[in-house]
């Protein structure tokens, strides 16, 4: 578990299933940027993503517990680049909570021995998530062109791709 007495970054538990539905389903911006997610999002989706995530992503809760959305870390083979991932509720966005979620499993990914290189990506037109990198500390690198089909847009999308190096975090 994770927190900075605001924000909690901790296991997801199959009792999440019904607050993680709340939160995804029918979320236009969600639906928007992460075309992965099925819509309508039903039980029976949070409880396939809850019990095929294994320790690669995290719930962020609030203070009172209430599950705000999740973030999590794909590492790579070798587990010294590790990518990161991140949809918050409708109602806690704007408010800081993902950024706050970001840093603290940033500083715990880059306290990893080994570790080189964080990263994440996220589409050129999403402002909000590229603001929420950006207020973390990760840097732009550039832009990956027309990088993936986004079948919800029905066009190809560019991304940014961002990067945080150890000892670059304050």
């Amino acid at each position: 578990m994770l927190s900075d007495g605001i924000v909690t970054l901790r296991p997801w538990i199959e009792a999440d299933a019904p607050a993680i539905v709340e939160c995804i389903d029918g979320d236009e911006e969600i639906t928007r940027w992460l075309d992965q997610i099925p819509q309508p999002y039903a039980l029976e989706h949070a409880l396939a993503y809850l019990r095929g995530i294994g320790e690669s992503s995290l719930a962020v809760v609030d203070s009172t517990g209430r599950v705000l959305g999740s973030i999590g870390v794909r590492w790579d083979e070798p587990g010294d680049v590790g990518e990161v991932g991140y949809w918050l509720r409708a109602d806690a966005r704007g408010r800081g909570v993902t950024s706050r979620a970001l840093l603290l499993i940033s500083r715990w990914a880059l306290s990893r021995d080994g570790v080189g290189r964080l990263q994440l990506r996220a589409a050129v037109e999403n402002v909000a998530s590229r603001r929420v990198a950006e207020k973390a500390g990760f840097r732009l690198e550039g832009v990956l062109r027309s990088a993936h089909w986004n079948p919800r847009l029905e066009q190809r999308v560019d991304w940014a791709m961002y990067s945080l190096l150890p000892g670059e975090l304050a």
